[in-house]
């Protein structure tokens, strides 16, 4: 089996690794090139997106920020996986939101905002403190504004009048602040005949509206429960076929959607030394229309992201439950280079691994490996 991904990242990467012991080859195609390499390499495989197309026997993609007229042509071939209408989705909140909604599962009361007046009307609706996002691009806490009291109103205007200017067809989306407990995520896959397979919930850390620290252990039966229906309800809307993550914020063992990411996803990393089959074979079965394999759990399991290094203290090698996986990509500042994923017996064990481990990193880059890992303990 060929696979294509649109999108040369290291999600492409790790599918590619994943894909290997099945026989099933992965070539990417990079988006802003238009060109065709290997996942690995970065070689040049072959020129032009139908070349590629006619090549692959099964289409997918690494990320949502794809241009539509390479969904449209990419559909047409009857090969892509989930669905254009997905990734849609995941890159426009305008149509998230919709889709939420139209799959009945809750998520924060919300206003679509496209000139000033929208912004008024949204305080009015969805009060204040709020919590602004743009609509297009934006990730990792970049492209969000937060209005905590009418005396900024002005200023956040200002700075969003700028982005809905910068970028065509851009709106902002004004959500309700909500008092979140803890924030987590569910990980699943649907084949193309429905069939579902979920992981257990993973609990998620961030620190600068970056993900540093995910953790999965024996989730709450109830919480796990909520996120199971609420990813079939999404994933039956969309008759979507692949991984699909969906993000939570817990308030008081109540869960609310936040956003879903149509791809196999950083939360889930820690499938591939926590879980029977990791994410990224998981995708693959079920684009290439394989038997999905198990998503047991094998031992409480946390994934550190590793931004902005390029190194790792030789201790960290030396710990027998740590697997580090770099990127391949060239350091720059809060760049997401690589992760660590950590096991342990128990969750107590796995905050005393995480403690250790916190000793051989640096705090200013690991800001919040030591004080999670003590709450396991």
């Amino acid at each position: 089996m060929k696979v294509l991904v649109l999108g040369a990242g290291q999600l492409a990467r790790m599918m590619a690794l994943a894909g290997a012991p099945l026989n099933i080859e992965v070539f990417a195609y990079d988006v802003d090139s238009q060109t065709v390499v290997h996942p690995l390499t970065q070689q040049i495989m072959m020129q032009g997106l139908d070349n590629a197309i006619a090549h692959a026997d099964a289409i997918t993609a690494e990320f949502e920020h794809i241009p539509y007229d390479v969904l449209d042509v990419c559909e047409r071939s009857h090969k892509f996986f989930p669905t254009p209408q997905a990734i849609k989705a995941g890159g426009d909140r305008r149509i998230e939101k919709a889709l939420l909604d139209n799959a009945g599962v809750t998520n924060a009361k919300y206003h679509v905002i496209n000139c000033k007046q929208d912004f008024l009307d949204a305080v009015e609706t969805v009060g204040i403190p709020m919590v602004l996002k743009t609509a297009l691009g934006g990730y990792d806490g970049k492209g969000q504004w937060r209005l905590k009291n009418h005396d900024d109103l002005d200023s956040i205007w200002h700075e969003m009048e700028e982005a809905l200017i910068q970028t065509p067809n851009q709106a902002i989306v004004a959500e309700e602040f909500v008092p979140f407990c803890r924030e987590v995520s569910l990980v699943g896959v649907r084949d193309k005949n429905g069939h579902v397979a979920m992981y257990p919930i993973t609990e998620n850390v961030h620190v600068n509206g970056v993900l540093s620290l995910s953790i999965a252990a024996e989730a709450n039966s109830s919480v796990q429960h909520q996120a199971e229906q609420m990813f079939t309800a999404v994933a039956d809307s969309l008759d979507y076929v692949g991984v699909l993550a969906l993000e939570f914020f817990d308030v008081d063992g109540t869960l609310l959607v936040n956003e879903i990411a149509p791809r196999v996803h950083n939360s889930g990393h820690w499938t591939q030394q926590g879980a029977v089959t990791c994410q990224f074979e998981n995708h693959l079965r079920a684009v290439c229309h394989l038997p999905l394999g198990s998503t047991e759990l094998l031992q409480p399991t946390a994934m550190v992201n590793i931004l902005g290094e390029d190194t790792l203290s030789p201790e960290v090698l030396a710990m027998n439950t740590c697997h580090v996986h770099w990127y391949g990509k060239d350091k720059r500042a809060g760049r997401k280079m690589g992760h660590i994923n950590v096991r342990a017996n128990s969750a107590t064990d796995l905050g005393q691994t995480l403690l250790t481990l916190s000793q051989h990193l640096d705090p200013r880059a690991f800001p919040a490996i030591k004080e999670n890992a003590e709450k396991l303990i």
